[in-house]
């Protein structure tokens, strides 16, 4: 039994609101999509009464939506940030991730990452406005069109807003079915690489005169995901290729794009050499490497323990116990935590399955959660 059943906080009635959201498919390349989310985050925010501005979106990404509550007291408050866009492409709903649910599990694109957690984040706020009048200090939500493919558009917006603040809150989904929350994030380090070849008939006995790109981009990807060492939690992925024209010609191009992932300085430093070194040509294949949007090392600060020891406070008075940690999975956080803004993130939905077909959430952690976010808005100052 929920001994807090009387608070207004019911994971039926938030479940029902984040599937309204999942319903809109918002992949990253599909700002119609991602707008259209914008217009269910405005709305959710304006039934909390804030002023809300929308900024056009820019090289080709949706709008940003910037959502301000007053607080009791003036002066720099908190800054919830998350992103709408999710990596599941227009088709998933109807085609091999539906909505669904089993049991605890609501299974559906962008139910963990990080839609369930932003929902849950504008259910909190409406929630202390009806109990109490508004939070204890002024609250900006900001929504982001374009944090999955390295916020490109919007990572100057982000840092300016966030400089404004005094702590920053990130719904993201809490780290497995345990619900940790992310005080520190590894960076991210995106490459693009292009191998350019020697034309041949691929049929022809002269077929040995070529020099395929596509062959050389596959040793490349042996040898740069070979770097890993998981143990450590420095990986590297290539996610695109694409390359070749015809069947019956030796490729002359191909491209792929890498992540790298680095939990240290020293480990970004790494990834930067060796990423470099592939350049140059040999055999008639020549290999470009373009560095590519970074973000930043996000390590664990005195201001961000504080603002973790308050959550854990909360989390306390409520019944559960809260711990914490430095992970991979970049986010927006990387942004503010790397600039010494006191940042929580990881604040959002419990589950697991981000960025696959199986993607869910725990629908018993949404009352908790949504209480989490609740307290925060309500004692920090």
């Amino acid at each position: 039994m929920d001994m807090h059943n009387d608070d207004g906080f019911d994971g039926e009635d938030i479940l029902a609101g984040i599937r309204e959201w999942i319903g809109v498919e918002s992949p990253t390349v599909h700002p119609a999509g991602v707008n259209r989310m914008m217009d269910l985050a405005e709305q959710a925010m304006a039934a909390a009464g804030a002023a809300i501005e929308r900024i056009p979106g820019t090289d080709g990404y949706g709008d940003v939506v910037r959502a301000t509550i007053p607080g009791r007291k003036d002066g720099p408050g908190i800054l919830v940030l998350g992103h709408l866009d999710t990596v599941h492409l227009v088709g998933t709903l109807d085609g091999p991730m539906p909505m669904r649910r089993d049991g605890d599990r609501f299974f559906g694109p962008g139910t963990y990452d990080m839609k369930g957690g932003m929902y849950l984040a504008c259910h909190a706020m409406r929630r202390v406005v009806e109990r109490s009048g508004g939070p204890e200090l002024p609250v900006t939500f900001m929504f982001i069109p374009d944090e999955e493919v390295g916020s490109p558009s919007t990572r100057r917006l982000i840092e300016d807003e966030a400089r404004r603040h005094a702590f920053v809150l990130v719904p993201e989904p809490a780290k497995g079915e345990a619900g940790r929350v992310v005080t520190g994030r590894h960076a991210f380090l995106r490459y693009k690489l292009r191998t350019h070849g020697r034309p041949a008939h691929a049929g022809s006995e002269n077929n040995r005169l070529g020099r395929s790109a596509v062959r050389a981009m596959a040793n490349l990807i042996e040898q740069i995901e070979g770097w890993s060492d998981r143990t450590r939690g420095q990986t590297y992925s290539v996610g695109v290729v694409r390359g070749g024209t015809f069947v019956n010609v030796i490729p002359i191009e191909c491209y792929a794009e890498v992540l790298c992932v680095a939990p240290t300085e020293a480990d970004m430093d790494l990834v930067r050499e060796r990423m470099a070194s592939l350049a140059g040509e040999a055999d008639g294949v020549r290999v470009e490497v373009e560095a590519g949007s970074v973000r930043p090392l996000f390590r664990p600060h005195a201001g961000t323990l504080d603002l973790f020891e308050s959550a854990r406070a909360v989390a306390e008075g409520l019944g559960f116990a809260l711990e914490h940690g430095q992970f991979g999975g970049g986010s927006d956080g990387n942004f503010t935590g790397a600039l010494g803004i006191p940042t929580l993130d990881g604040l959002g939905v419990c589950g697991d399955g981000a960025h696959t077909h199986g993607e869910h959430l725990l629908v018993s952690s949404l009352a908790p959660r949504a209480r989490l976010l609740a307290g925060l808005f309500e004692r920090l100052q």
